[in-house]
């Protein structure tokens, strides 16, 4: 392969977390359990700089790297997605080989510049390719809320008046998108992420299509929920591949910019399917998300493949076929079975989410403001379309002010990133500690109840004006998304390794809780009036507001005190050992080469070495 076989990007380059490699210093790589089956480079290969080393002593570090690294729901800690090898790698003084059939020599990897790399593809098609990632995302997220507005349609036909069974189609949709990001993150592992796009968003397609022509309302919920675990694979892939074809340099700008799609995604759903649903009827609802879904799709099916480890078995089956040299080999080749993929996806966010108790209050926390969150696709349409007399369309403009706060708690990213960085770093790795993002965490716990209270006091009576209730929506719009990106990162940062399993069992929590707490709200809002009922949940955001400023006081003390973080850091420290004691025997071994090759040539001091010297071999 000459060039292409160049070190590959330290960090894995597979969506970082995804493919971390055992020499990565980064928050979630620094304990990924190296245990010797990676391949080391071949003597001739260029090394490369880590990127994680450089941010060591980039003066305004990325404070969301922990998060980036974590976002895709594959639970697997490093070492175990590398998947295990049937090989050891044994150097001896005079030779370099392998007790199985790989070579180093004849690893396959990406080369500099090589344009089968997606961070050397060029610009313009990286950022068509975030930009079809965010809408693809912002269509399953869309269908999550434009279904409120479809409602009233829906009971008069079916005819119906129990409000809280026709909020069910909300409930079954979240909990579909917990369970399918689960499921459908392994399967990129195993097939890559192109194929697991188009397949997925095809069957969810098809699922619109049900709901459309239903004839009945347990129709809906029940294909919502199937079609909910197909969409599920935007959530559960898409900010991997955003880090696929991103450098450090410009991750977190390129994560702004995917997160306008999914972050406005509940917003922009009764806003579109208000009009919708007024002027076309209620089934245009979903014919409209089917569309938009379908050019998704299409879109999706167009997108070069973007995992590296994908695309590096494919290179190396490609020389192999080429050549006829079965010699070609990448690192990736050997992988876990999809059953344990799936077994390890499963159970570790649920293990995790009951044996942590930072999890316990942190998923709580984020699952009580979601949940208050999704109870507005329920109020608005009570207040707006119910008590103040405004149409489906007029009444989904009504969110317009929760979806400037979004976009300005977005927009905000460079200003917090100031503020994180101003906490004192750990000299050791040159970076601040997760609590740190929690500062960012403490201030949207104030915007919340803020704009919850505001809107409870000024949505009712109808006499205030209308743009006041809006206007709340910014702050409660701005601290909740503020509260959801940073709360994560501090959990990814502390959790390190387990990053992934801990933010897929708290979407899982939130999801559910997110889902259930609406149905409720058509009753709390009767009974207990749009003051009443708002005023309660605002003092039970006010009631939460110390679990952020606790952890961010002591949250080093309580991070201590956990029994897997105390055994991941011993496992990090014995990692480091190993290494240190790596190094120094290979920097023996080629110190004895060298001077048996200044003695008399290589050969004459590889035979006199061969006859009077035992021969010193040490597994790496």
């Amino acid at each position: 392969m000459g060039g292409s076989r160049s070190r590959q990007d330290e960090k894995g380059h597979g969506c970082e977390k995804n493919s971390v490699t055992p020499f990565s210093s980064a928050s979630l790589g620094d304990a990924s359990e190296k245990d010797g089956h990676h391949s080391p480079s071949p003597p001739s290969s260029p090394s490369t700089t880590s990127t994680d080393d450089k941010s060591d002593t980039d003066p305004d570090p990325d404070p969301l790297s922990p998060l980036e690294r974590a976002l895709t729901a594959d639970c697997r800690t490093p070492a175990e997605q590398l998947g295990p090898s049937n090989l050891n790698l044994t150097r001896t003084a005079t030779s370099f080989a392998t007790t199985g059939s790989r070579i180093p020599s004849f690893e396959v990897e990406f080369g500099d510049n090589d344009p089968d790399n997606p961070r050397n593809w060029p610009l313009w098609y990286r950022g068509l390719t975030i930009f079809v990632v965010s809408f693809s995302t912002w269509t399953v997220v869309l269908y999550s809320t434009s279904y409120t507005s479809s409602m009233p349609g829906m009971m008069e036909e079916f005819h119906t008046t129990n409000q809280t069974v026709a909020t069910l189609g909300v409930t079954m949709y979240l909990i579909g998108l917990a369970v399918g990001s689960l499921i459908l993150a392994p399967l990129s592992e195993m097939y890559g992420r192109r194929p697991v796009y188009t397949a997925s968003l095809l069957f969810y397609c098809l699922m619109v299509l049900p709901c459309a022509l239903a004839t009945s309302l347990s129709e809906i919920l029940i294909v919502r929920f199937f079609g909910a675990v197909a969409g599920a694979v935007m959530i559960a892939n898409a900010p991997g591949t955003v880090s696929d074809i991103t450098d450090e340099n410009y991750r977190a700008l390129a994560f702004s910019i995917w997160s306008i799609g999914p972050m406005n995604g509940p917003v922009t759903g009764p806003l579109i399917g208000g009009f919708v649903a007024e002027y076309l009827g209620w089934r245009w609802t979903n014919w409209v998300v089917m569309i938009v879904a379908g050019a998704a799709w299409i879109m999706m099916s167009l997108i070069k493949e973007t995992y590296a480890p994908a695309i590096l078995k494919r290179k190396a089956a490609k020389m192999r076929k080429d050549t006829g040299d079965d010699r070609w080999w990448c690192r990736y080749d050997d992988k876990m079975g999809l059953y344990e993929l799936l077994k390890i996806n499963l159970s570790r966010p649920f293990v995790l989410s009951f044996t942590e108790p930072i999890l316990w209050f942190w998923n709580a926390y984020i699952a009580i403001i979601y949940a208050i969150l999704y109870l507005c696709f329920v109020a608005y349409p009570y207040i707006y379309g119910g008590l103040r007399g405004w149409s489906l369309g007029f009444t989904g403009l009504a969110f317009v002010g929760i979806g400037v706060g979004t976009l300005l708690g977005i927009a905000s990213e460079p200003l917090a990133r100031r503020v994180i960085n101003r906490h004192k770093k750990d000299p050791e790795t040159g970076k601040v500690s997760p609590e740190a993002s929690i500062s960012i965490v403490c201030v949207g716990s104030f915007l919340c109840p803020i704009g919850q209270l505001w809107f409870s006091w000024t949505a009712t009576p109808v006499t205030i004006h209308w743009i006041w209730p809006i206007l709340a929506g910014v702050p409660f719009g701005a601290g909740n998304c503020l509260v959801f990106i940073y709360s994560s990162n501090y959990m990814a940062g502390a959790y390190g390794i387990y990053a992934a399993s801990a933010l897929a069992g708290n979407t899982v929590v939130r999801s559910v809780v997110g889902g259930t707490l609406p149905l409720a709200g058509s009753i709390m809002y009767t009974k207990l009036t749009p003051h009443w009922a708002g005023t309660l949940l605002g003092l039970v955001q006010v009631a939460l507001i110390p679990i952020p400023f606790v952890f961010y006081k002591w949250g080093d003390k309580i991070r201590d005190r956990s029994p897997l973080i105390k055994r991941m850091r011993a496992d990090q420290e014995r990692n480091r050992k190993r290494e240190a004691r790596a190094k120094r025997l290979q920097d023996r071994r080629d110190a004895e080469r060298g001077e048996i090759m200044s003695e008399g040539g290589a050969e004459k001091g590889d035979a006199r070495r061969t006859v009077n010297t035992p021969l010193v071999t040490e597994k790496i």
